[in-house]
């Protein structure tokens, strides 16, 4: 069954199984350790969850067999990060909530509505507080620093080909946040990109994430010879596309990250 609502849970879950690195670490911030007993093989935060946790697979291909093993009592997936069919199955046989997240309004919802299936709705909002303080300060540091938020930018998240972030994306929300203009903004999910187009649309702040391709040092090196007036930097990905209890050091991250351009 999938979950139309976060209330259409009668009971207290005692064997929930994540499907979603970020929503794994929200479920740890939770304090649903007992509880989680399964996540998938990308789920490295916690680093002991990560260790001492049954592995599922990945985001894209569960073991399905596995988790009808564990006979968990709920599964949290995403619509993007996880395979339809896969949820889909998992559904006939137990209570599936699934996430859509594109924004950081989405994100603070989700955190919410988990909250309120794992009966851990008080702690859910202490941390939604936070957040909107923390991103509340960001807000007001970036009145002050207008010269960096005209920066044209472009978010890298993989090589061979080239793919960007559009503008119905997390990540794009987040570079809104972060105070940066994404040139790729009208197009949709992720588009791939040539330098030529970076070159064409004057991109004047390349950031290479660390994931899903992990960029490195030698990748700004080959960039920078084609973009040579572009500013190129690589940036935890994590920041930026995780939306769960990550938020909560995100907004000091994209804080840090502006002021080592000034």
């Amino acid at each position: 069954m999938i979950l139309q609502s976060a209330t259409n849970l009668q009971f207290t879950p005692k064997r929930i199984v994540s499907l979603v690195p970020s929503q794994t670490e929200l479920l740890h911030n939770l304090g649903l350790e007992e509880e989680t007993i399964g996540i998938t093989k990308f789920c490295v935060h916690p680093a002991k969850w990560f260790k001492t946790k049954t592995k599922v697979g990945g985001t894209k291909k569960i073991n399905i067999e596995l988790v009808k093993v564990l006979k968990p009592d709920l599964i949290i997936a995403n619509k993007e990060e996880n395979v339809k069919a896969e949820v889909e199955e998992l559904a006939e046989h137990f209570p599936v909530w699934v996430t859509d997240v594109n924004n950081a309004e989405d994100a603070l919802q989700m955190i919410d509505d988990i909250g309120e299936l794992t009966r851990k709705k008080t702690t859910a909002e202490k941390l939604i507080t936070e957040i909107k303080e923390n991103f509340s300060k960001l807000a007001d540091s970036l009145q002050l620093q207008t010269k960096i938020s005209e920066l044209r930018t472009c978010y890298l998240i993989w090589r061979n080909p080239y793919m960007t972030i559009g503008g119905d994306t997390f990540i794009n929300d987040m570079l809104s946040k972060c105070g940066f203009k994404n040139i790729f903004e009208e197009q949709k999910r992720y588009p791939e990109v040539t330098i030529s187009e970076l070159q064409a649309k004057h991109c004047e702040l390349l950031l290479l994430s660390s994931e899903p391709f992990p960029f490195k040092q030698k990748h700004i090196d080959e960039l920078q010879y084609e973009l040579p007036n572009c500013k190129i930097i690589l940036v935890d990905g994590e920041m930026f596309s995780w939306y769960g209890s990550r938020l909560l050091l995100a907004a000091e991250y994209f804080l840090q990250l502006r002021q080592s351009l000034l």
